[in-house]
């Protein structure tokens, strides 16, 4: 897992960013043991989990929870169940038990400064996890452990690219989108970053039709796509912002007498078995992988942090993309 990730933007001193991030709500979990550098008492790591809104979301909680046992850490762990006001609460019981170390995937880019004052007030370092926030004081955190969604996004509109021209389609493209939670920053990034291509490359041809949120769930995802289908029923393309969302479109899509991946064309995001599944049917044409699996790193990254070490102001994920030829190789190989 660790060579899975590589590193970039300059490194920054872990001990002068007792930067925070937290996220995550009470667990009623027993205060955090002391640290000291290389010493005989366990880290306290404080985690903040966004929610467990998709398959991709709980393949995220097992590599931290497991890769936290592993490495003998005490973790205390909530579910926000994706509400901020859940993960201040969480971070704020976090600062009151004294952790070592708060780390969390925030619900929400924005509304986080307050708290994590409130943490940097208490020196304890935070560190982001998946997603980002959008601060004017860059040492309220230390790092970031996770994807590029931005690239993401660029990268589902040029793998439509191939999936359009294996399809034979020609001509106009209509597009409908299916947005992550709102205000969440993959829902954000891969939007701009699809967009920038289309606007860039297929400005005269790709047009986005109707976009909404579904909310990373499949049951978001059927009911906002048998809307979309009902407003235009002449969609070509569904680029869904993750799979669970694409797999309850597709659902919708049946349900209208449609053939997913043929009448329309699906791109997803993320890379979970049951998208892989669905891919090896034909219903799903391309998948741009998001990895989960990120509890190994943000270990090895807490450890650094504890110990004074510096680390880089972002760590980013390796990832793949498949097309639907490569669905049935790759899905005994998924491991989430």
């Amino acid at each position: 897992m660790l060579n899975r990730r590589n590193f970039l933007t300059a490194a920054v001193g872990v001990a002068a960013a007792t930067g925070l991030t937290a996220c995550a709500k009470d667990d009623g979990g027993s205060g955090g043991s002391s640290s000291g550098g290389g010493g005989d008492k366990k880290i306290t790591l404080g985690f903040s989990q966004v929610g467990s809104e998709s398959g991709w979301r709980s393949a995220n909680t097992d590599s931290i929870k497991s890769a936290a046992k592993e490495a003998g850490y005490n973790l205390k762990f909530s579910d926000a169940q994706q509400k901020q006001e859940n993960q201040i609460s969480a971070i704020r019981s976090y600062i009151a038990q004294k952790v070592d170390v708060i780390a969390f995937s925030p619900v929400v880019v924005t509304g986080w400064d307050a708290v994590l004052k409130e943490a940097k007030a208490a020196k304890i370092p935070v560190i982001l996890t998946d997603r980002s926030v959008e601060t004017k004081d860059e040492s309220l955190f230390v790092t970031l452990v996770g994807s590029d969604f931005t690239d993401e996004g660029r990268r589902a509109a040029k793998i439509l690219e191939k999936v359009l021209e294996k399809a034979g389609h020609k001509g106009k493209v209509k597009i409908a989108q299916l947005e992550g939670t709102t205000g969440a920053a993959p829902a954000i990034e891969r939007a701009k970053g699809f967009k920038e291509v289309m606007d860039a490359e297929h400005k005269d041809d790709w047009k986005i039709v109707v976009s909404q949120t579904g909310d990373f769930t499949r049951a978001g995802g059927k009911q906002v796509m048998a809307a979309f289908l009902q407003s235009n029923p002449d969609i070509d393309v569904l680029f869904a912002h993750n799979d669970d969302m694409g797999i309850g479109a597709i659902q919708a899509i049946e349900a209208a007498g449609k053939k997913p991946g043929k009448d329309i064309l699906i791109v997803t995001v993320d890379g979970v078995k049951d998208g892989f599944v669905a891919m090896s049917e034909g219903k799903i044409n391309a998948i741009v992988e998001c990895n989960p699996l990120l509890g190994p790193q943000l270990m090895e990254v807490v450890q650094t942090v504890k110990d004074g070490g510096t680390v880089d102001r972002w760590i980013k994920t390796k990832e793949s993309d498949f097309m639907q030829d490569q669905a049935k190789d790759a899905l005994p190989t998924r491991k989430y």
